[in-house]
């Protein structure tokens, strides 16, 4: 039987109805949910290790994406450098992420409400009492985490460099 990779990586990106009945299904099979969000415009070396280090955190990795229009609004009208089908399908070829779902809001809530993951994760540069849907995921038993980041990496440094 030949393999349609391309359909395989593709199928990874859901929309959040979707995702909510795969996210009922992985807890009913006992499989631990952890979920971030973030732009990953050009995805580097810092983004992978975060990346991994939050799979490793259960046995389901979920990314929000920043949809297009919620990275201008948050980065400036030159961001983002490769728009959400770019960035998602990108995401998607990682065989440790499970699910990509995009939103429009300027953060995350709605998507961490509706899902209620058990472990969510964030850089450790953010308090836990001020991450989007910390309260929620915890007031549902879930745990909350930071992940140090990979000094010296950004997508801002990357795109500085090449402008040169």
């Amino acid at each position: 039987m030949e393999k349609n990779v391309e359909q395989q990586i593709l199928s990874k990106i859901t929309d959040l109805p979707t995702l909510k009945t795969k996210v009922n299904e992985w807890k009913q099979q006992g499989q631990k949910v952890v979920f971030t969000n973030g732009v990953f415009d050009l995805v580097h070396i810092g983004h992978i290790s975060y990346m991994a280090k939050a799979a490793e955190l259960g046995d389901k990795l979920i990314i929000g994406l920043n949809a297009d229009a919620s990275v201008k609004r948050l980065k400036g009208e030159s961001r983002p450098v490769n728009n959400e089908n770019s960035r998602a399908m990108l995401l998607a070829a990682f065989f440790f992420i499970d699910a990509i779902v995009l939103f429009e809001e300027d953060t995350p809530l709605n998507l961490i409400s509706t899902l209620l993951p058990d472990v969510l994760v964030k850089g450790a540069d953010y308090q836990i009492e001020n991450i989007a849907g910390a309260k929620e995921v915890i007031a549902n038993g879930g745990e909350v985490k930071t992940i140090t980041f990979v000094d010296g990496y950004s997508s801002t440094a990357i795109i500085n460099k090449i402008k040169g």
